[in-house]
């Protein structure tokens, strides 16, 4: 028995039936994609939508030095110079919702970061983990061993809603309205698959803050945000939500806007419903760099996308998930472990005072903590995971955070337990202190394993984190304070925009020499929920962004007005005084001066641009049909692999599910709102598509319409191995008719070519 076939009996039964479903049927595309049957931008876009995502390498080789594996993949079937080579392995993103973790969930994604990948485990700004250098052929079984403890990767990449990220203090938080948890959850799980979101031009991000003023859930940079608000209404306590549209990094940044106030809590599911129709129906589809939320609602104005939801929230079919959790808000409450209890004047260890001064956040529950777990640059090994995981179980049960800081939080810790989990997080490395300070820098990961890094974002975090851990005890407080946020491009996945000093990746050139530069960018707000965005004020090189780091905040520290922040002190100063403290360091020296300004931190090879490719962040705009109709060639395939092994009456009944799958692709086009019934399916396809001849072409006529409604009429189905075989033939064909079908209803929709043009075309 395989490895693969091992873990799929092994697990049968332990997973979520549709989830067991989905990975059965990406496992079916991979092996259609290696035998050349599945179409290269729609399998990028599924296995994107699985979060399966291709990254950059040096040389071929691994962080630890080991060679690649390759997958040999038949001759041809894969082309190597596009951006889904498969002669290397990838990414795997893993969505965790709003952050949180069990023990036990750690502990697996631990063993699959020894198993397949190289033995780290990296939390994302969107509170997701991620593990590098995984291989294709490797993903269904990583699918499965996450779907056996509740996990899954769907949609955490692609044209998609993306992992919901909320608060990691949510339910502690001495500040909040209310806990966001169980609402960032609901909404998860309803648009997850949802058939409303499966057409959009672009990725789609949503955020949950339980309060205005804090920065947990950076509401205001997100395309659907949402605040926690809380009121009396005739004595009674209600909760409602102050909800914010077309926020957004990237290139140009925008500020999201107020799409309603005080929408309550029952409204929350079908408005979110509502907007993400708008987005699909109205969004930009072929111009990837137009295609975010955010310049629709610009484009539109925000009255007349308020309009719109509005009037789209009438019509939508009333769907009962809207409502029905809301009877079991207190499903995910987390118990404390231990009883409440106090330090009570113990003395502290050495070291202590410096990271119970920093990590440690008293919960509105007296008697309770919350402990950051400082993560550098957002990596933790699997042993030190694996270790983290029964501390966990010892001090807090189930209660584990990631944070969009790139950290890990350990929620209702007992205060007087501190001093022992200091003393054991401290013997597996993860006692750092500085969380939420200035050495606590975020990066995205750069030229590290990004085909679009620019930088090295990585390195270039790695080096001020430890020369300002050098400098601890010296600091200014005003500095300890600041945020430091890097990225390796201008698509702010290290969220720059929003830090007190942000950094870049670009490149200048000298003497035809490429330079690794970082464009610096001052007085962003991180509170109010990154309530306003820094601006760029020049390009430095690389080497020199240590020494313009001393000298800005030097000048800061000299010329502040009492407490001043230093986004107030940036507005005070001004552009041009700005520029002219950067100044002195924008220059680059001769390479025979100092060639070390010709490499980038962390890599002493000459530095390149040349290895730079097409980022896979939103992948390429699909048809819905094409996105569709994939998952009816992978139920043909498993009805094939059926028939082969002698499982008829499988065969027969997975043979019929494809062409179902195939119609409902067609219908999807035109009613989006068709649902998983297939006795609906079957009849929209009659109206639609048999009795006005649309699905006939000049040879077979009806022929192949013929092929599904014979299998649905003669349900259930009781099948020998000549029906199976038929079936799984006629499947294919309908397949194959829906496709020729598709294609002709595209071309009717073209615009006809000016007779102008027809006129050029044979000059």
């Amino acid at each position: 028995m395989s490895e693969q076939t091992e873990w799929k009996e092994k697990l049968k039964g332990q997973i979520e039936p549709l989830l067991e479903q989905e990975i059965d049927l990406f496992e079916s595309q991979i092996e259609l994609k290696r035998q050349g049957k599945l179409d290269e931008k729609v399998f990028g876009e599924t296995r994107l939508r699985r979060g399966v995502y291709g990254q950059r390498y040096d040389n071929g080789q691994r962080h630890d030095g080991r060679e690649l594996r390759t997958l040999h993949f038949p001759s041809g079937s894969l082309t190597k110079g596009t951006d889904t080579v498969w002669d290397a392995p990838g990414m795997q993103r893993i969505k965790i919702p709003y952050g949180g973790l069990t023990p036990d969930q750690l502990v697996v994604m631990a063993q699959l970061a020894e198993e397949y990948s190289d033995a780290i485990l990296h939390v994302t700004t969107r509170q997701d983990i991620q593990l590098h250098f995984v291989h294709l052929e490797d993903t269904p079984d990583l699918m499965r061993r996450l779907g056996a403890v509740g996990i899954t990767t769907r949609e955490a990449c692609g044209n998609s809603v993306r992992n919901i990220t909320g608060c990691p203090l949510a339910g502690v938080c001495r500040t909040e309205a209310f806990d966001v948890t169980p609402y960032a959850d609901a909404l998860t799980w309803f648009l997850m698959g949802h058939d409303d979101i499966q057409d959009f031009g672009r990725k789609f991000k949503i955020a949950f803050s339980g309060c205005a003023h804090e920065a947990c859930g950076l509401v205001k940079m997100h395309d659907l945000g949402y605040v926690a608000r809380a009121e009396q209404v005739d004595g009674v306590a209600k909760r409602f939500f102050d909800v914010y549209v077309g926020g957004g990094l990237g290139t140009v940044p925008h500020q999201a806007k107020l799409l309603a106030e005080r929408v309550p809590e029952e409204e929350l599911l079908p408005q979110a419903q509502a907007v993400a129709r708008v987005f699909a129906r109205l969004g930009e589809k072929k111009n990837r760099n137009r295609a975010r939320l955010k310049f629709l609602v610009a484009k539109l104005g925000i009255e007349e996308f308020q309009r719109l939801v509005t009037e789209e929230r009438k019509h939508l079919p009333y769907d009962p998930r809207w409502t029905a959790y809301l009877d079991e808000l207190t499903h995910l409450d987390e118990a404390p472990l231990k009883p409440p209890s106090f330090l009570n004047g113990a003395s502290f260890p050495d070291g202590f005072d410096a990271w119970y001064a920093t990590n440690v956040y008293f919960q509105r529950q007296a008697g309770y903590t919350t402990v950051t777990v400082n993560l550098p640059l957002g990596d933790i090994s699997s042993r030190q995971a694996y270790a983290l995981a029964n501390i966990a179980r010892r001090y807090v049960g189930e209660s584990i955070r990631t944070t969009v800081e790139q950290n890990l939080v350990l929620r209702w810790v007992s205060e007087s337990d501190l001093i022992s989990l200091y003393h054991e997080l401290r013997s597996i490395g993860l006692a750092d202190p500085g969380a939420g300070t200035v050495t606590d820098i975020t990066s995205c990961p750069g030229t590290d394993t990004c085909k679009l890094g620019i930088a090295a974002s990585r390195g270039l975090a790695g080096e001020l984190r430890q020369r300002l851990i050098a400098q601890s005890g010296s600091l200014h407080p005003a500095v300890e304070k600041l945020k430091i946020k890097i990225s390796g491009c201008f698509n702010s996945c290290g969220q720059h925009h929003v830090a007190d000093i942000g950094f870049f990746g670009n490149s200048r050139r000298k003497e035809n020499r490429a330079v690794p530069h970082f464009q610096v960018v001052l007085g962003g707000q991180w509170q109010q929920n990154g309530g306003s965005y820094g601006l760029a004020i020049g390009a430095v090189p690389a080497k020199n962004i240590p020494a313009v780091f001393e000298a800005i905040t030097a000048r800061y520290v000299a010329d502040r007005d009492g407490e001043e922040t230093f986004q107030s002190w940036t507005g005070r100063l001004g552009k041009k005084e700005i520029r002219a403290i950067i100044q002195p360091f924008m220059n680059v020296p001769l390479f025979a001066e100092n060639p070390a300004y010709f490499s980038d931190w962390g890599d002493p090879r000459p530095y390149s641009l040349a290895d730079i490719g097409i980022g896979e962040c939103a992948g390429e705009v699909v048809s819905l049909f094409s996105i569709e109709v994939a998952r009816a060639e992978g139920e043909a395939f498993d009805a094939l692999v059926a028939l082969d092994e002698n499982r008829f009456q499988e065969a027969a009944e997975r043979a019929y599910s494809a062409m179902v799958l195939a119609a409902r692709a067609l219908i999807r086009n035109e009613f989006i709102d068709i649902g998983d019934d297939s006795n609906r399916i079957v009849q929209e396809f009659k109206t639609r598509f048999v009795d006005t001849q649309r699905f006939y072409d000049k040879y077979a006529k009806g022929k192949f319409a013929q092929y599904l409604l014979e299998a649905h009429h003669a349900q259930p189905l009781l099948a020998n191995a000549d029906v199976a075989h038929r079936l799984v033939e006629e499947a294919n064909l309908f397949i194959e008719a829906a496709h020729a079908c598709d294609a002709r209803l595209a071309a009717a929709a073209a615009p006809a070519v000016p007779d102008l043009l027809k006129g050029l075309k044979g000059k």
